[in-house]
């Protein structure tokens, strides 16, 4: 019985928290529109996510024959599981309501459009995905939201200096 009792453990540990983050997403795309999908998972998949072994940098999603699924997505083998673990790599099917796949099929097929995962949770006990839709940014865009990023972190440090000398 203790075996339940630590896997409920690390559910109730990793309920809500962020698993995994694509933040060269948010630096490379402007992120137009989010959802939120599940993922069907084999086997010990679950156990690798909730232990934070899953790795979204380099992924994204697409779809095809009205289903949306995800690609690259690196989920590592469970340590503790037997032969039957799972491929790291494969391509996982993402969970939408049809009427969101349908957008999204609209909006992707525009040029410069393309649907990126930002980051992995777990919420009520189920893994789920945030994808966004996305549009590419150009040199000149990156290297104005450094600056603007620069600008509001020399303001918010003028703020705090000015607090502390008062």
């Amino acid at each position: 019985m203790t075996g339940k009792k630590g896997v409920r453990e690390m559910a109730a540990k990793t309920e809500g928290r962020v698993l995994a983050q694509n933040r060269k997403a948010r630096h490379d795309y402007f992120i137009e529109e989010t959802f939120e999908a599940g993922i069907v998972l084999k086997g010990t998949e679950i156990k690798s996510i909730r232990a934070g072994r899953v790795n979204i940098k380099d992924s994204f999603a697409k779809i095809d024959n009205s289903e949306m699924f995800l690609h690259n997505a690196h989920i590592s083998p469970y340590e503790q599981g037997n032969q039957f673990n799972h491929d790291p790599l494969r391509t996982r099917k993402l969970l939408l309501h049809r009427r969101e796949i349908n957008k999204l099929i609209g909006k992707s097929q525009q040029a410069g459009y393309s649907i990126v995962p930002l980051k992995v949770y777990i919420k009520h006990g189920v893994a789920k995905v945030l994808i966004g839709l996305a549009k590419g940014k150009k040199k000149y865009d990156k290297r104005e939201a450094i600056k603007q990023k620069d600008a509001k972190r020399d303001m918010e440090r003028a703020i705090r200096r000015q607090m502390k000398g008062e």
